[in-house]
């Protein structure tokens, strides 16, 4: 071999190394942008403690949570109170997020991963994070569900396999095509505000007495009984009319646990003047009484407010054969009970500003006409 071809061999040696270094460091920083955040968290140094609001919005919807009074409230629904373990597990949720893997994509991507900027299905989920000034604390956007594989092989490099979800992808801050996979689909992270709700609501205990009053007077009915245990009488029985037994059993413990799927938020809809509507007046042997005032909306669900007073004993009366040795522990069991009902009173009462939307299961088997309580009156055989 001459010099020349020496040469010529070491030259190659070194563009073919060379270029093999080159391909060796791409291949390295690519691998480094993918995972060189892996394990580290979405949200570094995220002060919870200093949240106030939460706006989350995507499209046209949007709910903001918001701290007021030291309660946290839902602004779309006039400052209802929202459920504050949902909010307080969302932002400890997110605090301790982690990435899975980083990606750095071109912006044409961004509409595959429902991360593209503007409205409509391609859009993230934006979830804003502000303290009690209203600066912004953080930005989050939520894109794309990253899903578990179905069958044999994996997902492509996006996930989209079409399995059950087991992530979501989302960018941060002005980082908006640096997209991180967390393992944590975040689906209740959603702008709805029926979600956020407080779903506490009153509940009727010991029930005495239940009226249903109709605009129509013959409509209305009221029934009343000696004991919790004790059948149910019709109040006022005109001649002929006799209870049918067996259409009481749903009434036996009247809103017992009534439930509400959303809050209206404006003033007290029409629907609860129409004709039709129905008025529910409920007393209780802990002396409560409440007035339920129900209208459908043109759908199956119903509109109800309730107002809630009670008219209870300040001291016990003592029993015919009460021992004296008894008197303390009684007075105190006295006490406990009415300090209790003291605070379902004032609990109960929170609700008295709102109109609440209902499932139909709530309070359909209480609107019954006069007529559906009644037996059917048996036509006598006429003799020969």
């Amino acid at each position: 071999m001459t010099r020349k071809q020496v040469l010529i061999l070491l030259v190659l040696v070194v563009v073919v190394g060379g270029a093999g270094w080159w391909l060796y460091r791409q291949r390295g920083s690519d691998w480094a942008a993918r995972e060189g955040r892996a394990g580290a968290r979405v949200l570094e140094n995220f002060p919870v403690n200093d949240v106030a609001t939460i706006r989350i919005r995507h499209d046209t919807n949007e709910v903001t949570l918001a701290k007021k009074d030291d309660l946290w409230r839902v602004r779309e629904r006039g400052d209802y109170p929202a459920n504050f373990s949902d909010i307080s597990a969302l932002l400890l949720k997110l605090r301790d997020l982690k990435v899975v893997q980083q990606e750095q994509v071109g912006a044409s991507q961004l509409p595959r991963l429902q991360l593209a900027e503007g409205q409509g299905t391609n859009a993230p989920t934006l979830v804003e994070f502000r303290d009690a000034s209203g600066q912004l604390i953080r930005l989050l956007r939520l894109g794309k569900l990253h899903a578990r594989p179905r069958r044999p092989g994996g997902p492509d490099e996006f996930g989209d396999s079409g399995g059950w979800p087991d992530g979501r992808y989302v960018t941060t801050g002005n980082d908006t095509n640096i997209v991180l996979l967390v393992a944590d689909p975040l689906s209740n992270v959603e702008p709805k505000p029926a979600n956020w709700l407080n779903k506490d609501f009153f509940r009727v205990e010991k029930a005495r007495s239940l009226a249903v009053t109709y605009a129509e007077a013959t409509n209305s009915w009221k029934l009343t009984r000696e004991s919790e245990s004790a059948t149910w009488q019709l109040a006022d029985a005109k001649d002929g009319e006799t209870l049918d037994t067996t259409k009481l059993s749903v009434l036996a413990n009247p809103l017992a646990f009534p439930g509400f799927l959303d809050v209206s938020p404006g003033n007290t809809p029409e629907e609860l003047s129409r004709p039709g509507a129905a008025t529910i007046e409920i007393e209780t042997f802990d002396h409560f009484r409440y007035t339920v005032r129900v209208g459908q909306k043109p759908d199956s669900d119903y509109l109800l407010t309730v107002a809630v007073s009670a008219d209870l004993p300040r001291e016990r009366t003592p029993g015919q054969d009460e021992k004296p040795e008894d008197k303390e522990r009684l007075d105190k069991e006295f006490a406990d009970r009415r300090k209790a009902l003291e605070e379902k009173l004032e609990r109960e009462k929170a609700f008295e500003p709102w109109t609440f939307q209902v499932a139909g299961w709530v309070v359909e088997p209480l609107l019954k006409k006069r007529g559906d309580l009644l037996a059917e009156k048996k036509e006598t055989p006429a003799t020969n």
